[in-house]
């Protein structure tokens, strides 16, 4: 049996539509599907196990200000290599995906100089995608 090195997150989200979710991160993000149910799926979400549970109603949702720009709370989401975050940005465009936060370079020349995108999946939910010019300096203060 092959083990997975950790850390590796695993995270649940709601979703309302199982078949929107299904299109969305596995056709858009391209994430394998791995187990699925009636009301679930998981997915490899880049090594992470997420699971969308189909949860209708409404959500709330608040932004906090980072840099200039409302950043939705709560939201999810990944580290990525600069070439990874980029290759996932053309991917968003190409398939129409809306931007909350257009890809950007936050904190230029400061600690924790990152490339940061912020998008919505199909039930609403938040996701942001970093990649950090210095791997070293994520938790840089």
């Amino acid at each position: 049996m092959k083990r997975m090195s950790l850390p590796r997150f695993h995270h649940a989200i709601p979703v309302d539509d199982l078949d929107a979710a299904r299109a969305f991160y596995g056709g858009v993000l391209n994430c394998p599907q791995g187990r699925e149910s009636d009301s679930w799926i998981d997915w490899d979400f880049y090594g992470h196990q997420l699971v969308t549970h189909h949860a209708p109603g409404a959500r709330s949702e608040h932004s906090n200000a980072v840099d200039g720009h409302g950043v939705p709370v709560p939201h999810f989401g990944l580290l990525l290599t600069i070439p990874g975050f980029h290759a996932l940005a053309d991917r968003l465009r190409a398939a129409g995906t809306p931007f909350v936060i257009e890809p950007y370079l936050r904190f230029e020349g400061q600690p924790g100089e990152q490339w940061t995108m912020f998008f919505r999946d199909p039930a609403g939910n938040a996701i942001e995608i970093k990649a950090f010019a210095d791997d070293t300096q994520v938790f840089a203060r």
